[in-house]
């Protein structure tokens, strides 16, 4: 059958694939703009009202002492030691705050049901030996990209 949502909680390790897909690409590491609506200690660090603010989301999505080794892609950073998915507040890949992503519960359920259907009908197979792979996005502007691949996506029939 065709994947649910229900099938998330059956599927813990593909749902921690997919949100460290989104914690290690990083694809929008500042966010946008904000203004301290009021006078604001951070940190011991005074925030004066109407001071412009971009908070940048890789310094929590790259938290060593929440994802160790956080350079490396690591869907255990996402399982708990029973193997069940594990949420984490420093999940910001759809911002934060008030201006979070109002599509991020819609965009998650797109996400994994959008893995698992590709998952269940193909096999996936890079063209390259994956050790050979660079990981290293590419900066453009506010964004960064991954770089192109090449994948051979086989159905599974043929396999």
């Amino acid at each position: 059958r065709i994947p649910a949502i229900k099938d998330r909680l059956d599927m813990p390790y593909l749902d921690a694939v997919v949100h460290e897909i989104q914690r290690f690409i990083d694809l929008i590491p500042s966010n946008l703009p904000h203004e301290a609506t009021r006078d604001t200690v951070f940190r011991d660090y005074i925030i004066p009202k109407g001071t412009v603010v971009i908070p940048t989301l890789d310094s929590v999505l790259y938290d060593s002492q929440e994802f160790p080794e956080p350079e490396k892609f690591k869907p255990e950073h996402f399982l708990n030691e029973n193997g069940k998915f594990k949420y984490s507040d420093h999940f910001k890949a759809f911002s934060a705050g008030k201006r979070v992503c109002v599509g991020e519960g819609l965009a998650r359920m797109e996400l994994f049901l959008f893995m698992a259907a590709i998952l269940q009908h193909f096999n996936l197979k890079s063209l390259v030996d994956p050790k050979d792979i660079d990981l290293s996005p590419i900066a453009i502007g506010f964004a960064k990209i991954p770089p192109h691949y090449k994948l051979c996506v086989i159905p599974r029939s043929q396999v």
